[in-house]
C-alpha cells in the first residue's frame, strides 16, 4: 500500500482564494486592504526567505505588507519598543515578529507585549489563554493549518487517537489543546510525546494521526506508524544536497520514501504542512483587520 499525498500546496491556494474574496469585500465596502507588518532581526537566511514568503501571499491575496528590518545586534528593550509603536499604529492590522530572536531577547516578554488584537501568530499570552479556555482568538498558524489540511482532505479528527511528537509552545502544545476541543474539526483523543518518550516508537505505533514536529531528520521510520495512519509531517531540516543551486533540500521529521509505503495519507515536506502555515496567517490577518477597525 503507498499512501495518498496530502498535497498542502493545493489545499493553501484554496484558502487564499477564500481570503482573497475577504479581501475584496472589505475594499469594496470603501476600506483600505489588512495590512501585515513583519518584524525582521538580524540575517537569518531562512526567517528571510520565509517573511519574503508571507509578502508574496500578502500581495496575492490583495493584502498591503511591509517589513521593519533591525540588525542583530538590537536590544531587547529597542525591539519592545518597534512591538509598541506597531501595537499603536491603526495603519497596521497584523504584526509578526519573526522567530528565532537574538540571543539574550524573551521571546515571551516580546510576545505579550503585542497588541493582543494584531497577534496574528497566535503565541502571546491572551491568544494561547483563548485557546485554552476554547474562546474565539487568534490559532497558531501551524497548528491552525495542520487542522485544515485534516478537514479539507476529508480526514475528521474526531473519535481519532492522535499522537503529536513535539512539545513546543508554537506547535505541539496549541495543536493538542486545538484537536482536543469539544468543537467541529477536533474532539480527538490526544498524546503528547517528545524525543524524551521512553520507547517512542510504542506510542507512536498506537496513532491513527501521527504528527512529528520535533526538527530532527527521519525521526519517524516506518516501524514506528501503523498501517493506515495519516502521517503529517511538520519538521523542517536542511539536508546537504550538491544538486540543488542552493546546496541543500528540505526534508522532515519522518523517513517520507519508507513511511509512505506503510501509512494511508501523509504530508510531503516541502509542500505539506509548510505552505498551509502561511495561508492560516492570512486567515488570521483578516480576522484581525475585522477587530482593529
Amino acid at each position: 500500500m503507498t499512501a495518498r499525498i496530502i498535497d498542502g500546496s493545493a489545499i493553501a491556494a484554496q484558502v487564499r482564494a477564500e481570503v482573497a474574496a475577504g479581501v475584496q469585500a472589505i475594499v469594496a465596502s470603501g476600506r483600505r486592504p489588512p495590512h501585515l507588518t513583519a518584524v525582521l532581526i538580524g540575517d537569518d537566511a531562512a526567517s528571510a526567505t520565509y517573511v519574503r514568503l508571507k509578502h508574496r501571499d500578502c500581495a496575492e491575496v490583495g493584502m498591503s505588507s511591509d517589513t521593519i528590518a533591525l540588525p542583530g545586534t538590537t536590544t531587547e528593550s529597542e525591539i519592545l519598543e518597534v512591538v509598541r509603536q506597531l501595537s499603536a499604529n491603526q495603519g497596521v492590522d497584523g504584526v509578526i515578529v519573526q522567530k528565532p530572536l537574538p540571543p539574550g531577547v524573551d521571546d515571551a516578554l516580546v510576545d505579550a507585549t503585542l497588541d493582543p488584537s494584531k497577534d496574528v501568530d497566535g503565541l502571546g499570552p491572551i491568544s494561547l489563554g483563548q485557546l485554552v479556555q476554547g474562546q474565539p482568538g487568534f490559532v497558531s498558524a501551524t497548528p491552525a493549518g495542520v487542522q485544515q489540511l485534516l478537514l479539507r482532505s476529508g480526514i475528521d479528527p474526531a473519535g481519532q487517537h492522535v499522537v503529536i511528537v513535539g512539545r513546543s509552545v508554537l506547535i505541539g502544545r496549541p495543536l493538542a489543546l486545538l484537536l482536543s476541543m469539544k468543537a467541529q474539526g477536533a474532539n480527538a483523543t490526544v498524546t503528547i510525546a517528545h524525543t524524551g518518550t521512553s520507547d517512542l516508537g510504542a506510542v507512536t505505533r498506537q496513532a491513527d494521526i501521527l504528527v512529528a514536529a520535533v526538527g530532527r531528520l527521519n525521526l519517524i521510520t516506518a516501524d514506528m506508524v501503523r498501517p493506515g495512519a495519516v502521517v503529517i509531517d511538520i519538521g523542517t531540516n536542511r539536508v546537504d544536497d550538491a544538486s540543488k543551486k542552493s546546496g541543500f533540500r528540505l526534508a522532515g521529521d519522518v523517513d517520507f520514501q519508507a513511511v509512505k509505503e506503510i501509512a494511508g495519507a501523509i504530508t510531503p515536506v516541502p509542500g505539506g504542512v509548510g505552505p498551509m502555515t502561511r495561508a492560516m496567517l492570512l486567515v488570521n490577518t483578516l480576522k484581525a483587520a475585522h477587530l482593529v477597525r
